[in-house]
């Protein structure tokens, strides 16, 4: 039984993650697994965001930031940040920035 807690996890996606609708696919994927947050570019070429969740739907976007990405990607590494229990959701949907 999925427990009430919520997860909060901040992620930096490196490799050719700019121009081949990484934050499209990224968008995509959280909300079709009930995930809030936001993606954005950086002027590194890196692609940094937050996601937010029950546990195991952001463990999900976790794994699929660091391994599949957008059919055009080609992730080095991905970076996550800031994992932390969170009492409420900061975010409405997930939006592209």
């Amino acid at each position: 039984m999925p427990s009430n807690k919520l997860k909060s996890v901040d992620f930096e996606v490196h490799g050719d993650v700019q121009g081949v609708f990484f934050r499209k696919y990224t968008r995509d994927t959280a909300r079709a697994h009930s995930c809030v947050g936001s993606v954005s570019n950086t002027y590194r070429g890196t692609v940094i965001g937050v996601v937010q969740g029950l546990p195991e739907n952001v463990e999900f976007m976790k794994r699929w930031l660091q391994t599949t990405g957008s059919p055009m990607s080609d992730i080095e590494k991905c970076v996550f940040t800031n994992e932390r229990e969170i009492t409420a959701l900061q975010y409405q949907s997930f939006k592209i920035r």
